[in-house]
Formats: structure tokens, sequence, C-alpha cells
């Protein structure tokens, strides 16, 4: 399985973060020190602070922290929450996608399950 580059991001954030988890950084800072570009993490910190992962405050004393002990937070829930975009297969789209394939397909079920062990798996990991 191939994750996309979004969750790739989210991860590295996470893992980052947790090197310094009393200081809180800038998404500049983190941009400069994982050599992405500002708007797209910019996108990627929005989805962690939405999913309560990171805090988010603004003003000079600002920045980004996490939301909870880096002990905590599994890698597969992080890798469900942002992969959700970005569908193993076509069939697997909240809209159903365009597979003329479906009433025929033999291995739906069987994507679906090596998605859940896949995960299953990154659960059995933290960010440190």
């Amino acid at each position: 399985m191939q994750l996309a580059s979004f969750t790739d991001y989210g991860l590295r954030i996470l893992i980052k973060l947790s090197e310094t988890p009393d200081k809180p950084q800038t998404t500049a800072a983190l941009a400069k020190a994982l050599d992405v570009s500002y708007h797209h993490l910019a996108k990627v910190v929005l989805d962690l602070a939405r999913a309560g992962y990171i805090t988010t405050r603004r003003g000079a004393t600002g920045g980004i922290q996490l939301a909870r002990p880096a002990d905590k937070i599994k890698v597969g829930e992080v890798v469900r929450l942002l992969e959700q975009r970005f569908p193993v297969v076509e069939c697997f789209r909240t809209d159903g996608g365009k597979c003329t394939l479906s009433r025929s397909c033999h291995i739906r079920r069987s994507l679906a399950a090596a998605r859940e062990a896949f995960i299953r798996e990154l659960n059995k990991t933290t960010i440190v």
C-alpha cells in the first residue's frame, strides 16, 4: 500500500512536534524543517487540528502543539483520518466511484480486509 504525501506530511508533523512537546511550532517553521510547501502543510495542519491531534493558537505566543501525549497517538488512527480522501480503489470512494465492475467484482471484500489489516498493524505503533 502506498500512502498519499498528504498523510506522509501529517505523520511527519506529529513526529516533529513530539520532539519538543512543550514548545509550540509555527506552520512556517515546520514547512521549512520538513522541506514541504507551506500552503500544503497548512491544509494538513487544519485536518490534524479538526481531528484533535494538535492544537493551534494564533498570536506572538501561538503555534502548533500536540493535543495529547505522543505515545497516545496511534499511527493507524492518523493514517485512517488522512487517507480517507484517497480511496485505495475507485469503488471505495464515498460516492461509489465509477467502476463498471461493481456487480461482478470479487476482490472488493479482500481489499477492504487488507486495508483494515494494514491499519490494525499501524495501530500497534505510536508516533514515538
